[in-house]
């Protein structure tokens, strides 16, 4: 079956802000809201850090968004706080005050919760609840929820790291409301970038620091020894994720340009090992395909990459299936969006579809890194490929069914057939939002893929 891959830009938004973080609201009733925050350094008298020696200062603005799909302009803003900078922000993963928790790690060292309050979509606001500091001369560098609680735990359970290289376990009681640190420890010898929990086990969490290390700490434990710890990359590790959908199953992300799949009950060794040529700041699973992970590559975009030979078949590599490089700076923040979208996408009518084999002239097209070139905010990019990286086609025709290697054993020259058959499509889109930071631009996209099913 062929495999064809669409990218459609629906908005570009000026933050004004340097932009580094994009959440959209997982909780039911909610999909249609994004939050965004920002980072900026400031002179307190307004002027460039750069011109003078007084100590800067670093600001933030949180924007809230509500998302609905149509032709023009379907985000719209209903909210801008300013704030601390902000360096991370997730939403928690069900509501704990009958809406739900937006929390925010900013550079004062800072934990912030805010409710999303409000009936309407479009005139919701998020409203500060509590705060916890981490420490003095801190900043709060990332933070995740325990899915302890969507799956009947309680009470609620966050976990931080901060620039000092010290994890926290913060608690939170909503009927106060407050949030406090649990316990506190000395996770890594530099930055502590990042820290995740495993959605699988809320006794389990995973840090990544500037030391190159990566590592796993049982909470329930007095004295804080890590229960293994990795390095299998080779800088900082910035970004970590577990798999909401598959257990055993983390991705990790380091400045080292590659990124790590593994099964956690055997850290010694990692799954696969993908090189994406981009520091990579954030990782992000798809909510409801458990094999499709997202990347955000720093100077080289924003990847989606594809982790089903490497969890079915124990393949060493995740082939790239899309890039996103629209932005013009660094790929900082990328989320997924649980928004079923209301376009008809199940199945296409019948359509021709093209045979290639040996023959005809290879086309110069880059297949190890798919990127889209065409650079109009407000059009549709086509990148064609198989599952096993044959050589992309233009998207002129629609579709096309790759048949490997020829007689030959070379399929890298090919010849389209005179003859066509009948085939059904089956489509599946997904929404994104992602952001960048010295260009100040937050980007909402659509990403679909199709199927073609031959009837012959």
């Amino acid at each position: 079956m062929a495999l064809q891959c669409k990218i459609q830009t629906l908005q570009v938004v000026d933050t004004e802000y340097s932009a580094d973080a994009v959440e959209w609201c997982p909780v039911e009733g909610w999909h249609n809201i994004l939050a965004c925050g920002t980072y900026q350094l400031k002179k307190p008298d307004g002027k460039n850090p750069d011109e003078s020696n007084e100590p800067h200062v670093r600001v933030g603005r949180l924007y809230l968004y509500h998302f609905e799909e149509q032709i023009f302009a379907p985000l719209t803003e209903v909210q801008r706080l300013e704030t601390a900078a902000v360096l991370d922000i997730k939403w928690s993963y069900v509501p704990l005050v009958e809406h739900p928790l937006l929390a925010i790690a900013n550079a004062k060292g800072t934990v912030e919760l805010c409710c999303l309050t409000g009936s309407e979509k479009k005139s919701c606001r998020l409203e500060p609840l509590c705060s916890v500091d981490l420490g003095d001369e801190c900043l709060a560098l990332s933070l995740d929820w325990s899915m302890a609680q969507k799956q009947g735990g309680h009470p609620q359970q966050l976990v931080s790291s901060d620039s000092k290289g010290r994890l926290s376990l913060l608690s939170v009681d909503v009927s106060s409301p407050s949030v406090h640190i649990l316990e506190q420890w000395k996770a890594h010898d530099f930055e502590a970038w990042i820290a995740a929990f495993d959605y699988w086990n809320k006794h389990i969490v995973y840090s990544g620091g500037d030391d190159s290390k990566l590592k796993g700490w049982d909470v329930r434990g007095s004295q804080k020894a890590p229960v293994f710890t990795s390095e299998s990359h080779s800088m900082g590790v910035c970004s970590i994720q577990c798999n909401p959908i598959q257990e055993n199953l983390l991705a990790t992300g380091s400045y080292d340009e590659h990124v790590l799949l593994w099964d956690t009950r055997n850290m010694k060794q990692s799954l696969a090992d993908t090189h994406v040529q981009g520091g990579v700041w954030r990782l992000k699973w798809h909510p409801t395909r458990e094999h499709l992970l997202l990347a955000a590559c720093m100077h080289n975009g924003f990847k989606i990459l594809d982790c089903k030979g490497a969890i079915a078949e124990n393949k060493e590599r995740c082939p790239v299936l899309s890039s996103y490089v629209l932005h013009n700076s660094l790929a900082y923040g990328a989320d997924w969006s649980r928004l079923t979208l209301k376009d008809p996408l199940v199945w296409s009518t019948e359509m021709p579809v093209v045979h290639v084999d040996e023959g005809a002239t290879r086309l110069d097209l880059e297949v190890q890194n798919l990127k889209i070139v065409y650079e109009s905010p407000t059009a549709t990019f086509d990148v064609l490929l198989d599952e096993d990286q044959t050589p992309a086609l233009p998207a002129q025709v629609g579709c096309f069914d790759f048949q490997g290697p020829g007689p030959g054993g070379n399929g890298s020259n090919t010849k389209v057939y005179n003859k066509t058959e009948l085939a059904k499509v089956q489509r599946e889109t997904s929404l994104l939002a992602t952001c960048s930071f010295y260009d100040n631009v937050l980007h909402v996209w659509k990403w679909e893929t199709s199927q073609t099913i031959s009837s012959v």
